[in-house]
Parts: C-alpha cells; structure tokens; sequence
C-alpha cells in the first residue's frame, strides 16, 4: 500500500502589516487544505516586507523568541483545526542572538523544534548578515505526522551539503521557504533558472520531492535605492525525485500549487540508485576543510 504525502507550496506578495500577512497566508493554508494538502508551505519572513535590503536596526523590534511569535502562534491553531502540518519562516529573538529561523508546526498544532538558517547571504539587496547570526541548530529534519521532513532556507537552497545532509539523517522530502528576485546591482541579472536547478539537482542526487515557495511583487525601498526596490520573482515549484516539475507558478501567479508523492515508492528508488551505497566517505575530507586549496 502506497504511504502518500500530499505537499503544497504557496505563493503570494506580503506588505507591512503584520496581520493582513498571517491573514493571507492562512487563507492559501485554507485553500491548500481544500485541495489536500497535508504539508502547506509559506515563503520566508512572510510576517513582513523583505526588511534586509538595506541596514536599518528599526527592524530588530520585529523579531520575537519563536515560541512567541505572533506567526507561530496563529498558525499553531490553523495547524490544529485542519490537521495539516506547516513550517513557519520567522525572525527570531533569542536573548541578544537574532536568526532568520523556521519553527515546524506539527498536524496537532505542537511546534517540534526550530531550525536556524545556516548560511547568511551579504550582498546588494540581500544584507542578511547585519540581521542575523548563522544558525546554530544544524540541519534539522522533522518527524512529523506525514513524513519526514528536511526544512532549509532560502540561502541554505545553493548548496548540495545541505540537502544531502538532511537525506542523510533520513529526510523524506525537502523544503525550501525563500525570498529572492532582483538584484539591485546588476538589473540584468535574472536568477530565476539557475535557482530552481540547483534544487532539481537536489532533488535528482537524493531521489527526493522538493517544494521551493517563493515570494512576488515589487517592495519599494528607501529613497535612492538602486531600481526603487525589489521585485521577487515567484517562480515557487515543486519537483519530483528526479528533477522534474510537476507544479510550478510563473514569475507574478498567487496561489497553491499541490502534488502527491509516495514516500514509499522514493525510499526503494533511492536504494536502487546506489547513490547513498557508493558514496566515498574517506574521500571527502576537502568537503569540510575551510581552506582545502591552502593544501594542494
């Protein structure tokens, strides 16, 4: 008998108002719950306008410890009623420590831990390091009433470390909640299609689903910034174990998109792919050496 998962990725623009926001996202939550959706992902820091465009501390006032986020909080009972299991993309405040953090909300409405993000972009439009300290969890994966599920954060979407580590400790899907667009730097530069290869490629080395939920629309930012703002480009997806996209939005759709995957079915394929048997463990070490062309 199969053991389907049905997964949802959600997509839609956020402003500044914190309640219309959550509003927002829990009536895609309701609609995906319509469709059947068991996991229902929302795009990253969707509490708020993407703040870290530039460097301005009146954000740090918007960051709660996680237990007590006004997100996690209202979602918590959203999770409970429908049954559904949601991971929650928040700023969090921990003492004097600031992340960029997802609190996994099981189908009961009990919130299973916290994952951190681990790796902190800095660069034009994208000055997240200001904000927040590298994660300090490690890669999480979450047993949940569905499945297992590995959740990382945008940045943390570009490297094939993380999803393999996640398949490793036994992940059964990947999540990916993400906020990117325009690059203020160089209006010519679009990321959209290098950016959903690098998660089909995860997708493909560890015979895996991945859902990617992406923001859209134009943020305007402060005076004189470069384009006046940023445009997110959507684009959420979601693949299948070898790469491909059964569901996907276009740069500016809202909405939900679903698939059904069997869990089952992926974890005798990623036996028979061997590419867990073969790996070469003791030839990794380059992997984990911060400085490995010093040694060449």
């Amino acid at each position: 008998m199969a053991r389907n998962i049905t997964v949802a990725a959600l997509q839609t623009h956020y402003g500044s108002d914190l309640d219309d926001n959550i509003a927002r996202t829990i009536t895609l939550i309701r609609e995906a719950h319509a469709k059947g959706a068991q996991v229902i992902l929302p795009s990253e820091l969707f509490q708020g306008p993407y703040f870290c465009v530039t460097q301005e501390e009146r954000w740090f006032a918007t960051a709660y410890p996680w237990q007590e986020h006004p997100c996690v909080i209202a979602l918590q009972a959203v999770a409970r009623e429908l049954s559904v299991v949601l991971p929650v993309s928040i700023f969090e405040r921990e003492g004097p420590h600031y992340f960029n953090s997802l609190v996994m909300l099981d189908a009961d409405g009990s919130a299973l831990g916290v994952y951190r993000k681990s790796h902190i972009p800095d660069g034009p439009g994208y000055q997240e390091k200001y904000y927040f300290r590298p994660g300090d969890t490690g890669f999480r994966v979450f047993d949940t009433r569905y499945g297992k599920l590995g959740a990382a954060i945008c940045w943390d979407q570009w490297y094939p470390e993380c999803a393999r580590a996640m398949v490793l400790a036994g992940a059964e899907v990947l999540l990916y909640p993400t906020a990117i667009g325009s690059e203020p730097h160089d209006p010519s530069l679009d990321t959209r299609d290098p950016w959903r290869r690098a998660m089909q490629g995860h997708a493909v080395s560890n015979v895996i689903p991945v859902v990617a939920s992406n923001r859209v629309g134009f943020e305007p930012g402060p005076e004189g910034y470069a384009g006046g703002g940023s445009k997110f480009y959507g684009s959420s997806f979601i693949a299948d174990g070898r790469g491909d996209l059964v569901a996907s939005f276009e740069r500016e759709d809202q909405g939900v998109l679903t698939a059904t995957f069997d869990l089952d079915y992926y974890k005798t394929h990623r036996a028979a792919w061997g590419f867990f048997r073969d790996r070469r463990t003791e030839l990794y070490g380059t992997l984990v050496d911060p400085r490995p062309t010093s040694r060449v």
